[in-house]
């Protein structure tokens, strides 16, 4: 049988659900308490006002917020790339050919190497807030490497995204027509039954608008929703083709005309953000003020991965959005809880009120504010999932 546990003197909840508390988005309760029953939560609300059971915790006059959700990392590798970071600091421009670097390393590991390099990141996450975490393949780009990294991922989470097209794989350099045809086809095939999402870096150097195209209509037909890498490097067809085709997500959304963001706003697609890829190669940054003012719906994340950001800090990701995107502190911690649910099509998650799954996040500060206010501190202090205290 399930036990309830109330966590009490919370001095200001975020629930991200408007008709609580001060009814803004975040669903601010000041001086409040969650109780928790099995891997759910029961119910909210001011701490005086807290109903009886079986178990109680003091958070101390501390925050707490929903678990982060980080709706984009690339988690299945080996190796790293430390000579081609600091090359880059040290002047070179950052493409997307490193990534064949990663892919030499993934494919030389065993499935335990790999397995154990997942699974380091994910603990380091989990200590940093991160409750749910989407991860995909793309380090293989053969049909039993793809495949073994998806069925690695799946062990640990259900949000696993294909990504046999991050890259035309190096054997296939001299026909990517071919590449393409393995990716829609026999690798589709074997990578299927461990995916829910199929990705697509549509990018110069990676993949045109019409093999993109090509690779998300044939996982659609799988059963795969689409998931896109768009405009990171340069002006693209990446954002319209996600709204086309109802993506979840469009990734990186750093170079945008007025018509992408227009479609954006227009459709169902959110515009997820990933500001580590900014600061770890100089990049220009996304622009996400002027997002959030059309109406976009924006979700933040890590984009965790070895070439171009190794980090699984969603809370660095928060202060980055902050001081450099020209969000407000609400809008970064809604866009790391509330918006990467939406961009993982997830209601359950990225809120604290009831029926929503019981994924806390306490900090070591009064309010969430501190995340961008004290930048680099690590003020989570415990982290609950599915009303199990982990951290």
């Amino acid at each position: 049988m399930s036990s309830s546990t109330v966590i009490t003197n919370i001095a200001t909840l975020v629930t991200n659900d408007p008709s609580l508390g001060d009814g803004s988005p975040l669903g601010l309760i000041q001086d409040a308490a969650v109780v928790i029953d099995g891997d759910r939560v029961a119910w909210t609300g001011e701490s005086r006002k807290a109903p009886t059971t079986d178990n109680r915790v003091d958070a101390g006059g501390r925050a707490a917020l929903p678990g982060f959700v980080d709706s984009h990392s690339h988690l299945v590798f080996a190796g790293d790339r430390t000579a081609e970071f600091n090359a880059r600091m040290s002047g070179r421009a950052y493409s997307a050919g490193g990534i064949r670097t990663t892919v030499a390393a993934t494919r030389a590991a065993t499935d335990e190497e790999l397995e154990a390099n997942l699974t380091r990141y994910l603990a380091e996450a989990l200590r940093q807030g991160t409750t749910t975490f989407e991860t995909k393949s793309g380090y293989g780009l053969t049909v039993e490497d793809e495949s073994r990294a998806l069925r690695i991922a799946s062990a640990h989470t259900d949000e696993v995204t294909y990504l046999g097209a991050h890259i035309v794989s190096p054997d296939y350099a001299d026909d990517p027509a071919a590449y393409v045809a393995l990716v829609t086809g026999e690798m589709l095939d074997a990578c299927a039954p461990h995916s829910r999402w199929i990705d697509v870096f549509c990018e110069k150097g990676a993949f045109d608008g019409d093999q993109a195209r090509a690779i998300l209509t044939a996982g659609k037909a799988k059963g795969l929703h689409p998931r896109i890498h768009a405009n990171q490097l340069s002006y693209g067809p990446g954002v319209q083709l996600a709204v086309e085709l109802d993506a979840a997500s469009a990734d990186h959304c750093t170079h945008l005309t007025d018509a992408d963001v227009d479609a954006l706003a227009s459709g169902r697609t959110v515009a997820t953000l990933l500001p580590g890829a900014e600061f770890s190669t100089r990049a220009e940054w996304p622009n996400a003020r002027r997002l959030l003012d059309a109406g976009v719906t924006v979700a933040l994340s890590t984009d965790c991965n070895p070439g171009s950001s190794f980090t699984s800090s969603v809370p660095f990701c928060i202060a980055l959005a902050v001081r450099d995107m020209g969000m407000t502190p609400d809008e970064a911690v809604w866009s790391a809880t509330a918006g990467g649910a939406a961009a993982l099509r997830r209601s359950d998650i990225g809120r604290i009120s009831p029926g929503a799954y019981a994924d806390l996040t306490l900090l070591d500060a009064p309010s969430h504010v501190h995340l961008a206010y004290r930048p680099g501190v690590p003020l989570v202090s415990g982290v609950w999932r599915r009303g199990v205290r982990v951290a």
